[in-house]
């Protein structure tokens, strides 16, 4: 399920991971064409998968399907299980571009049945019609009463177009609800907070919403906030590993699922669209309560044995020595070549940067004598790592010891530093077979380097 996505026409869009009794789901909005159908509502759809153990997945039937015409889309919710019955609460995108609440239950996760009235709610005064969607539900453990946050938009905000919002519905029976204050207003500039998630885990609690499509999180000691903001609040930094939610799995762990956007034409700097594949990460707690990502050691994807593979200098700077290469560039650049590397390939190393080294990496996919290739850089003096344009900041420890993980799979990049932060990037046009080791103004080892193609 690692990069899956359906037949086309069909993409993966808004992921929606739940945890009960031992089996994960999967419930995503089955996309079509990237948002065209039903005239550009979307045309969405529950679609289901399961696993016990993340290997292994069964594709359901659709959960909760469009089956009234006055239904443009069935959006982004979640499932809350309680007292035997799994209640799926989705927003529905009407002809006229509005946004209601409704609610679809079942009694083994598998099939549901719609619920009447349907919606169940709309946007109450004071809110904008535009955005009512989303809808998460959660019970407060310290008195056992229901919430529901839902993505909308304060209309008349005291802020000029930072009225978006997490709007909180309470009940004490799943079934009726009654508004209370907006959660939270992160306050960002015409940007609403959407598909909220919200968990407790190890003493901390956690609030999940996306901006623009990247998840963003905060954090508290209490269930109902305030809310801090650590100082990286993302799980992945890049612009197309879009509206990250997660949920429990066996063994305190925690596992995020989001989707992987498109571009438009297959091209690298192609306009985003929605939709893509899946993109699973395990979640990881530090000491100090933050989170990060690493690739879910289950669904690395499966590869051949490792390969025997000549490491050349190209400049007098290198030595190598079987699976190592040293890299002295005290001055300028110092870069060295591996030829004959498949293009869907697992590769694993670890980097030993000596102090004060400024910039190492690796290119992927390469051409020529260090002409072009996939850039990934390590920059220890900014605490920043790139991919292609995208970026990930604030990471700790590049000039320490550390490992490195990369999947390279179609047009998928994806990279996991000293597994605890990821990057990833859509990188169609490039296919070329080097594979170049580089350090500018600095003094870096790659050792233990595996290459391994995907089966």
């Amino acid at each position: 399920m690692q990069y899956f996505k359906p037949e086309a026409p069909y993409f993966v869009g808004d992921c929606m991971p739940f945890f009960h009794d031992g089996t994960f789901h999967l419930y995503y909005l089955q996309d079509e064409n990237h948002h065209q159908a039903k005239g550009g509502l979307g045309g969405h759809q529950w679609s289901h998968a399961s696993s016990r153990d993340l290997i292994h997945w069964q594709h359901h039937p659709m959960a909760i399907p469009c089956t009234e015409v006055w239904e443009g889309s069935i959006c982004t919710g979640s499932t809350f299980y309680h007292n035997g019955t799994f209640y799926g609460y989705y927003a529905t995108r009407t002809l006229d571009r509005t946004e209601k609440l409704s609610l679809a239950i079942s009694q083994d996760g598998i099939t549901f049945e719609k619920t009447l009235p349907n919606p169940f709610a709309t946007p109450t005064a004071g809110y904008s019609p535009k955005h009512y969607r989303d809808p998460f539900v959660f019970q407060d453990e310290t008195n056992g009463e229901f919430h529901m946050l839902v993505t909308a938009e304060v209309e008349d905000y005291r802020l000029y177009k930072r009225g978006g919002c997490l709007v909180r519905l309470t009940s004490p029976d799943l079934k009726n609800w009654t508004v209370a204050e907006p959660f939270i207003i992160p306050g960002d500039y015409d940007a609403v907070p959407e598909c909220p998630d919200y968990f407790h885990w190890n003493d901390w609690y956690y609030l999940v919403f996306s901006l623009a499509g990247k998840a963003h999180y905060r954090m508290s000691k209490n269930p109902m906030g305030p809310w801090l903001r650590p100082a990286v609040d993302v799980f992945d930094d890049s612009n197309v590993a879009m509206v990250m939610k997660t949920a429990a799995f066996t063994g305190n762990r925690r596992i995020g699922v989001a989707y992987l956007a498109c571009h438009k034409d297959n091209k690298d700097n192609g306009q985003r669209l929605y939709a893509g594949h899946t993109l699973f990460r395990e979640i990881i707690q530090h000491q100090d309560g933050t989170l990060g990502t690493k690739f879910p050691k289950e669904m690395v994807p499966a590869s051949g044995s490792n390969l025997t593979l000549a490491y050349k200098p190209l400049t007098q700077g290198v030595s190598t020595h079987a699976n190592t290469i040293t890299l002295h560039a005290d001055e300028g650049q110092e870069a060295a070549i591996v030829e004959n590397v498949p293009q869907n390939v697992r590769i694993t190393l670890n980097v030993k940067p000596k102090a004060k080294s400024a910039d190492f990496g690796l290119w992927l996919r390469g051409l020529g004598n260090f002409e072009t290739g996939y850039q990934l850089h390590f920059l220890p003096y900014e605490k920043k790592v790139t991919l292609n344009g995208q970026s990930i900041s604030c990471v700790e420890g590049l000039d320490q010891p550390f490992s490195l993980e990369i999947i390279v799979k179609d047009d998928i990049i994806d990279v996991c530093a000293d597994n605890r932060r990821c990057l990833i990037d859509r990188c169609y046009e490039l296919l070329g077979d080097r594979l170049f080791f580089f350090c500018q103004n600095g003094d870096v080892t790659f050792d233990t380097i595996e290459i391994a193609p995907l089966n």
